[in-house]
């Protein structure tokens, strides 16, 4: 339930890149129990909220690409991951996991193994007291 959940918060924010509408509006259409609804909502609005910070951390990890060169669904993935990693408290294995397997279903060739490097060193960093 929790993974359909984030695939629906993925398309919400893919649709956002395009579309200036709110939350709710791109979450309208998800088919979704009210508990994963809920689950998908959160996640958009902390990715939404918290977007700054995990685009820097993004744009400053991406080595060789930055921000602004990865494809949007990618970008996306990232954002979502790093914000269940950062602001949530889903354990960081399953956080990773779900990020690498959307980014196998919906990502580009690369974005299973640019995914999991990031959310990976991002996790090691905040152990380390690193991240920021």
């Amino acid at each position: 339930m929790r993974r359909k959940a984030r695939e629906e918060a993925l398309r919400a924010l893919y649709r956002r890149e395009f579309l200036d509408l709110p939350p709710e509006e791109l979450l309208a259409e998800a088919e979704l129990p009210k508990e994963a609804q809920e689950f998908a909502r959160s996640l958009v609005f902390g990715v939404l909220q918290h977007q700054p910070e995990i685009d820097k951390i993004i744009d400053s990890r991406a080595e060789g690409w930055g921000l602004a060169r990865l494809p949007l669904v990618d970008r996306n993935i990232l954002r979502l991951g790093l914000y269940e990693l950062l602001y949530t408290d889903t354990p960081p294995e399953v956080v990773i996991n779900e990020a690498v397997e959307l980014g196998k279903l919906y990502g580009t060739d690369r974005a299973p193994a640019v995914v999991n490097a990031i959310l990976d060193r991002v996790w090691k960093e905040r152990v380390g007291g690193k991240v920021g």
